[in-house]
Order: structure tokens, then C-alpha cells, then sequence
């Protein structure tokens, strides 16, 4: 039978067409996507270096944030310095274990991601409606527990992703039509009708994001109307938090939403849209996040500054 799992397998590894067969613009990529990367190191340590070392940045929302700039790394190297070296090598293989394990990790980071994105959504909702409360009900432990909690959904979703991919029979064509290993191209490769398999795996994505962004838009939501009892000043300083937020939000779950909440066929479009939430995202979040945070460049600012006079002293 078909479904006696990975004896079935002959195939060991899988070719990934990658982003483009052009070398010209492979190589134009290469520069692009290297330098883009170099900026979501370097970006998001600065971001958790100065909200670690800094005495003021210690709320709930800059406890977040760290988590957040963790995330960024950790999913764009799932993906990045892979199509990075990719762009330069003439034929792409991944082996069958790490093209599980690259959609084990990216599903597990953005899935995190996403649930983390909607607690400081949650977060920003607590503290602009009930201002009041606000350090009772957004207290050290509550934190601790929403950040563990956006972890083990993370893993929780990401286990049921591999699960159903490993089990699949793949024969015959390994060509993956991407430049990384996630569950649509695979679904499209097994030797087995995959209708069922991909309705879960639509199902899985899908009812995350589209849970976590009824959550997030309620936020706002009520975000929206409590601002109306605020000063002119405390709502404009809300408002530019928020609108930070809600465009990281937007560009994070419009391609996931895109590319997940529908039925496995995959279009052409899908690797520049996934382009977009693996590497231009983790781009924009420090920038999103911290030019429009005085408190944060602020910080930065001491932290830089001492360094400069420790190293003069």
C-alpha cells in the first residue's frame, strides 16, 4: 500500500529550483538578500542587547519585543543563508531529513511569531483600555507564561506539520519548485492522493492565523475606541505604537494568509511572497519598531555612548 510510510521513500534528497534560474539576477539577489541579512543580525541583536542592558525598557511591551527580535533571527536563518549560498551553486539539494527539519524550524519560528505578535497586540489593547490595571494583569509571571505559551503552540504546530509530511510516499519527481522545503511544494511531490493530508495542513495554518488575526483585530479594535477618551498627545503616542504594530501585523499574516488558506496548489507567486515573510519582514520589524520609538532609540544611544567611554577610559 501507499501509506507504509518511508519504505516507500526512495527518494534521499530534493533539488530546489530556488528563486531564479536567471544568473544575472541570481547574483543581484545574492548581494541583496546577503546585505538584507547582515541587517536582521545585526538589527535584531542591537534591539535585544539595549532592551537587556537598559534599566528603562523593562515593561511588558520591550519584554516582548526581545522575544520578537529572537524570532526574527532564528526564522530568517531557517531560511536565509540557505538561499543565500543557493544563488551561487549551480543545483540546490536539500536531503530528505533536512527538508523536513527546514519546515519543522520555519513552521515552528513563525508559528511562534504569529502567536507572539498577537499577545503584544493583547499586550497594547491591556494597556491603552485599562491603563489602570494595567501592572496587575500584565505582571512578570503573566508574561512569562504568554511568551512559554507562544512557544509551545509554535512546536505544537509545527510537529503536526512534519507528521503529516513524513508519513507521505515520495517516488518519483524530487524537484521542489522553491528555495525552501515547506508542506504545499512537498504535498504536490508525494506518490498518494493528498487531498485529505492537505485539508489538515490548510486547517493547521490556517485556523492559527486566521484565530490569532480575530484576536489582533479585536485588539485594535477596542484599542480604537478606548483612544477616544485620550488627550490629543497620549492618543497620537498610541496610535504611532499601534500603527507600528498593525504594519508588521499586515505584513507578516497577509502572504502567511495568502499562501496557507487555501488548498495546495502552488502558484508562481508564492516563492516572492515568501520572500516577503522570511526575509523583508525580520528586516522591517527593528526598523518598524525602533525608529518610531524614541524610548528605544534613546537607548540605544546610552548604550553606544558608554561603550564609546569605556573604550576611551
Amino acid at each position: 500500500g501507499a501509506h507504509t510510510g518511508l519504505n516507500k521513500n526512495n527518494v534521499t534528497e530534493f533539488i530546489l529550483l530556488g528563486l531564479t534560474q536567471d544568473k544575472t539576477i541570481a547574483k543581484a539577489c545574492f548581494l541583496l538578500f546577503l546585505v538584507l541579512y547582515a541587517i536582521i543580525i545585526f538589527g535584531n541583536l542591537l534591539i535585544i542587547i539595549t532592551i537587556k542592558t537598559s534599566e528603562r525598557l523593562d515593561s511588558p511591551m520591550y519584554f516582548f519585543l526581545s522575544y520578537l527580535s529572537f524570532l526574527d533571527i532564528s526564522y530568517s536563518t531557517v531560511t536565509a543563508p540557505k538561499l543565500i549560498y543557493d544563488l551561487l551553486v549551480g543545483t540546490k539539494t536539500i536531503p530528505f531529513v533536512g527538508c523536513i527539519a527546514q519546515l519543522f524550524m520555519g513552521h515552528f519560528f513563525g508559528c511562534t511569531e504569529i502567536f507572539l505578535l498577537t499577545v503584544m497586540a493583547y499586550d497594547r489593547c491591556v494597556a491603552i483600555h485599562k491603563p489602570l490595571h494595567y501592572t496587575n494583569v500584565m505582571n512578570k509571571h503573566v508574561c512569562g507564561c504568554l511568551v512559554t505559551a507562544s512557544w509551545v503552540g509554535g512546536f505544537v504546530h509545527s510537529l503536526v506539520q512534519a507528521l503529516l509530511t513524513i508519513q507521505l510516499p515520495f517516488c518519483g519527481p524530487n524537484e521542489i519548485d522553491h528555495y525552501f522545503c515547506d508542506v504545499h511544494p512537498l504535498l504536490k511531490l508525494a506518490c498518494t492522493n493528498t487531498y485529505v493530508i492537505s485539508v489538515l495542513v490548510v486547517t493547521n495554518s490556517g485556523l492559527i492565523s486566521l484565530t490569532c488575526f480575530v484576536v489582533l483585530s479585536v485588539s485594535y479594535v477596542i484599542i480604537m475606541v478606548s483612544l477616544r477618551t485620550y488627550s490629543s498627545k497620549g492618543r497620537l503616542r498610541a496610535l504611532s505604537t499601534c500603527s507600528s504594530h498593525v504594519t508588521v501585523v499586515i505584513l507578516f499574516f497577509g502572504p502567511c494568509i495568502f499562501i496557507y488558506m487555501r488548498p495546495s496548489t502552488t502558484f508562481s507567486a508564492d516563492k516572492m511572497i515568501s520572500v516577503f515573510y522570511t526575509i523583508i519582514t525580520p528586516v522591517l520589524n527593528p526598523l518598524i519598531y525602533t525608529l518610531r520609538n524614541e524610548e528605544v532609540k534613546n537607548a540605544i544611544k546610552k548604550l553606544w555612548s558608554r561603550k564609546v567611554k569605556r573604550s576611551e577610559t
